[in-house]
């Protein structure tokens, strides 16, 4: 999927507890890039492309790639240079210092290189093994948000909803920060428990967080009334997000498909096909914006 600009950082804007690669998971909501309430169960997302349940628009593309591409840029996950070759990066070094701190001096270095290795292949996709590498570490560092977060999006993109709630929970609980409540909301989500995310929605609405997050948060709320058939409440909400902007970054791209990809299941084609003019004027590889526009003009 497309990802054009440079999003918005959480670890950077405001909330001084949101640091090292905790931003991982602020676009890792498998809805997130997807047309709210045009999704079939997780079971059947699960059985259809399993071990990856992410999200996928009602023309059958994956689409939800966020904490791949964060993972790349902000975690130990695998750079190639220009000959094609693949480097090693380093855990940024507040993260690296949060693993020294919890598993003391003489684990430090190794803990550290586990987590990159994690890290790297989470960012491959590979979220199996990266569930593998990191799940002894979760047991020696219970304490450090990083390496909990990793695995809460691990067992998130393995579908294990509960478990992700869980691992996700106790990373923002040991941050005091709400940036994965998006992640956290889809996941209730998916288990059916729409008054959890309405709760979730309605205090990441008053926090203080990233713009980018808000409108993550926005969209799985959005998808949630969908599911319970409320398109006017959803696309109501989704309308007073970031829809005017002129320099769109990937969360109001996302947004933009969502909220005309509900204004045609409502039957609005017109409203709908202006937004998804909008998005190919934009960003004409999103997704599969072109076929949408083309189907419905």
């Amino acid at each position: 999927m497309a990802r054009p600009g440079k999003p918005t950082d959480p670890a950077s804007s405001g909330d001084p507890k949101g640091r090292g690669w905790g931003s991982v998971a602020r676009r890792g909501a498998r809805t997130l890039a997807a047309p709210a309430g045009d999704r079939r169960s997780s079971r059947d997302q699960e059985r259809r492309r399993a071990p990856e349940p992410a999200a996928r628009s009602d023309s059958g593309e994956w689409l939800d790639r966020g904490p791949v591409e964060e993972g790349r840029r902000s975690s130990g996950a695998e750079r190639r240079s220009a000959g094609g070759r693949n480097e090693r990066a380093r855990l940024p070094p507040e993260v690296a210092e949060e693993v020294a701190r919890g598993g003391g001096p003489g684990q430090a270095q190794r803990n550290a290189r586990r987590l990159d290795e994690a890290a790297r292949a989470y960012g491959e996709e590979h979220y199996r093994e990266a569930l593998h590498l990191v799940e002894p570490l979760a047991r020696r560092l219970s304490g450090v948000a990083s390496v909990r977060e990793l695995q809460g999006l691990c067992l998130y993109r393995l579908g294990r909803w509960k478990a992700a709630i869980g691992e996700l929970s106790a990373a923002e609980r040991l941050t005091g920060g709400v940036e994965h409540h998006p992640v956290l909301a889809d996941c209730h989500r998916a288990l059916g428990h729409h008054g959890e995310v309405d709760r979730l929605w309605e205090e990441l609405r008053r926090a203080n967080a990233a713009p980018a997050v808000v409108t993550e948060g926005r969209i799985v709320a959005a998808g949630s009334l969908a599911d319970r058939g409320q398109l006017r409440a959803a696309i109501h909400l989704l309308d007073q997000g970031p829809v005017q902007v002129r320099k769109p970054r990937p969360h109001h791209l996302r947004l933009w498909y969502a909220l005309a990809a509900l204004h045609e299941r409502a039957g609005d084609v017109p409203r709908a096909r202006a937004l998804f003019a909008q998005l190919v004027d934009h960003a004409p590889d999103f997704a599969d914006v072109r076929q949408r526009y083309r189907s419905i003009s």
